[in-house]
């Protein structure tokens, strides 16, 4: 007799194959028309709190009405812990994730997940995070996905100046990207 958990997790395990599958198929097409990233990141200048400034709708950010922001930290392995939080109805909510470069020699391309450690192996709980532009004084950077479903501008204070966002999403126009429905964040200083 077949124990109980194989008729649950065989046919669980077989899609989620199949899945990581038919995803790198996409990766291989999404290729032809790769996104084009910044070429140096310094991870510890890249540390601490961004604020999100303007998005693409995402349905993980749904609920969040304001004071949406990341917090990165590097690791001693050079990965980095993911920090996400927002403001919402019910009060604050906060993921937690890892990020890491997994090709460096393209520092700007990085992957994150918000999955338990014990999926990592699973190329479908990893994100896409590739950063587009990046200010040489580390005060604001765009970020997408070579999909172009992922965008997002960040800063380390809460506001932006009304330019630099336009400037920066007539460059992610330029990039294929649609912002015509990119979502505007109202921050706090905390």
């Amino acid at each position: 007799m077949m124990h109980p958990m194989h008729t649950v997790w065989r046919p669980l395990l077989l899609l989620s194959l199949a899945f990581a599958a038919s995803l790198a198929t996409v990766s291989q097409a999404e290729t032809a028309d790769r996104l084009p990233t910044v070429q140096n990141v310094d991870l510890q200048r890249y540390s601490g709190r961004w604020y999100e400034i303007s998005r693409l709708p995402m349905w993980f950010e749904r609920k969040c009405l304001d004071n949406i922001t990341a917090t990165y930290t590097v690791r001693s392995d050079n990965r980095i812990d993911v920090v996400n939080s927002c403001r919402t109805e019910d009060g604050q909510i906060k993921a937690r994730g890892i990020a890491e470069i997994p090709d460096r020699q393209h520092p700007g391309q990085l992957r994150v997940r918000f999955a338990p450690d014990w999926m990592a192996w699973l190329p479908v709980v990893w994100g896409d995070y590739w950063i587009i532009d990046l200010d040489p004084e580390y005060r604001w950077v765009m970020v997408g996905a070579p999909s172009r479903g992922y965008l997002w501008i960040l800063a380390r204070t809460p506001a932006l100046d009304e330019a630099k966002i336009t400037q920066l999403k007539s460059k992610a126009t330029g990039l294929g990207f649609d912002v015509t429905p990119m979502i505007n964040v109202t921050n706090s200083a905390e």
